[in-house]
């Protein structure tokens, strides 16, 4: 690498910018309830504690709840749910404002990832740290036997440049020559490249089958002849991309979403035929992977993507190019569960499947849109990097020639991070009752009481049902963590043997929001057009 080229390296990773955000902050019911909607934000907002903060890098995963946000000085600051101590305070209490995790202020964090319930951070000395739900070995501490671990743990890897998170596996790249790429964590669909999901039965009479966990980061033997430089997970797949500028894939295979024309899983990195000979990535390439699609840009800058595009039509079983943003210089993209936000030339493009307003149209703007729309209040900024979440997007914009223009989005405060943890429990209203109506109350009650020995036996048969009710919804919640949702839908793998091909979709949920539905007004639909 040239003098030149270096200093045009370091100059792009020292670029750094405002924060904004939209979509969902009610960080304990996203993807599980519906929204008021009160709480949303449907218009890119400044967050407060990052009001004039240089922003160079912000992570989020399309099964995250949680956000990450770097700053220059290698601060890293979280946000969101924490339920399993994600966010690495130390604790397990939800913050709803950007808070710098104290236990990494010695060190300067130049990259991080975002699983479903874990966060992995990487600093400048080559090293990666990690915290939040560990049942999977996703850590990578080589070891499970603390569950949840609330503040950073040191991985078992080294002379670490990134990493990327799926929903609980993790996927560091090295410059250890022969092991560029280890990954840890679950195995169940073949996502950690190893040529197998660990199934094993829990009983030797018992058809439950359960996932050995891999809690050791360890190198993936096929692609030990390759040096991997990009690397992108979806919620239970990885795409990744070697310095020749060929593309694998592995993993879940369901709607086509590993591009090689079919549906099955694939346990060990594969190369994806499209991009090879004359179309190989360029160095320059962006790589993104949502729950249930992949996407790259290749040469000319041409965005290909395949999978579940859409929320309605056909899946891509092959990566095709998406015509509506051709021509277009596109410097970074993401994608989250079913929305994808894109930063190219002076503008800011969205579309996809949103209930929470993270496309960021605003008030008076559609909710969803099937193709690429330019966010309108962004127009005319260059946006330097963007990361999709669950229900949130965040995107980064360069402050130069913006001016008095950041003034024009909303503040959002948040609420106190330790605030409502608990609530003083208010006193019992009197019961004190006249003699009159105590004698009401005894001859009502033995009226009850007579009614209910004749329905006793009903009454038991009703408690007993609404009893087993309340378990299937108490298993369905934690099943949710283990399946895929897309729109709606809960996609499971085959409970025998190695995986039955097809889409996965499994028995529907509750819709949490109408699909399609705008607001008052609706933008312009069709490719959007360069200034």
């Amino acid at each position: 690498m040239s003098t030149e080229e270096a200093e045009k390296k370091v100059e792009a990773e020292e670029k750094a910018g405002e924060l904004l955000f939209c979509g969902a902050t009610c960080w304990d019911i996203v993807g599980r309830k519906r929204s008021t909607g009160d709480t949303n934000l449907v218009s890119p907002t400044r967050l407060r504690p990052l009001v004039g903060v240089d922003i160079r890098f912000v992570a989020s995963g399309c099964s995250s709840c949680h956000c990450v946000a770097l700053d220059v000085e290698g601060r890293c600051y979280t946000w969101g749910r924490n339920e399993k101590g994600q966010l690495g305070h130390g604790d397990t209490i939800q913050r709803d404002r950007p808070t710098v995790v104290s236990e990494l202020k010695k060190y300067k964090i130049v990259k991080a990832g975002s699983g479903r319930n874990h966060t992995v951070v990487v600093t400048e000395d080559g090293n990666s740290l990690a915290f939040g739900w560990n049942k999977h070995g996703q850590l990578g501490s080589g070891s499970v036997r603390n569950e949840i671990e609330a503040s950073p743990v040191r991985c078992l890897v080294s002379e670490v440049k990134t990493t990327a998170c799926g929903a609980d596996f993790t996927v560091w790249l090295t410059s250890v020559e022969g092991a560029s790429i280890l990954t840890a964590g679950l195995p169940q669909y073949g996502q950690l490249g190893h040529g197998t999901d660990n199934e094993y039965n829990t009983k030797d009479s018992s058809v439950r089958l359960a996932y050995e966990a891999q809690p050791r980061p360890k190198a993936i033997a096929s692609l030990s002849g390759e040096t991997i430089v990009k690397v992108a997970c979806g919620a239970n797949h990885t795409v990744a991309v070697d310095s020749n500028g060929y593309v694998y894939t592995w993993g879940f295979g369901g709607y086509g979403r590993l591009g090689h024309r079919e549906q099955k899983d694939e346990w060990a990195p594969r190369r994806v035929d499209i991009f090879q000979r004359n179309n190989v990535l360029p160095p320059d390439a962006v790589v993104s992977a949502g729950s249930v699609n992949s996407a790259c840009t290749a040469g000319g800058g041409q965005l290909y993507m395949w999978g579940k595009i859409k929320n309605t039509g056909d899946d891509w079983m092959y990566p095709k190019p998406l015509m509506d943003l051709s021509g277009w210089n596109i410097r970074c993209m993401d994608s989250g569960s079913m929305h994808h936000f894109v930063g190219a030339d002076s503008s800011c493009i969205s579309w996809g499947h949103a209930q929470y307003g993270e496309l960021g149209y605003g008030p008076l703007g559609q909710k969803s849109s099937a193709v690429p729309k330019k966010v309108d209040i962004l127009e005319g900024m260059h946006v330097i990097g963007v990361a999709c979440g669950m229900g949130h997007s965040l995107v980064v914009i360069d402050r130069t020639n913006v001016g008095e223009r950041l003034d024009q989005f909303d503040v959002y405060d948040g609420k106190s991070s330790l605030e409502g943890s608990e609530e003083p429990e208010s006193k019992a209203p009197s019961t004190k009752q006249t003699p009159k109506r105590a004698a009401t109350k005894k001859a009502s009650d033995n009226k009850r009481k007579k009614k209910a020995k004749a329905l006793s036996s009903e009454d038991e048969d009703e408690d007993e049902e609404e009893e087993e009710e309340e378990e299937e919804g108490e298993e369905s919640d934690v099943e949710s963590d283990d399946s895929e949702q897309v729109n709606g839908k809960v996609g499971k793998k085959s409970q025998r043997g190695r995986k039955a091909a097809g889409r996965g979709r499994g028995r529907g949920a509750k819709a949490t929001a109408s699909a399609g539905r705008g607001g008052s007004g609706r933008g312009k639909r069709g490719r959007p057009r360069k200034s």
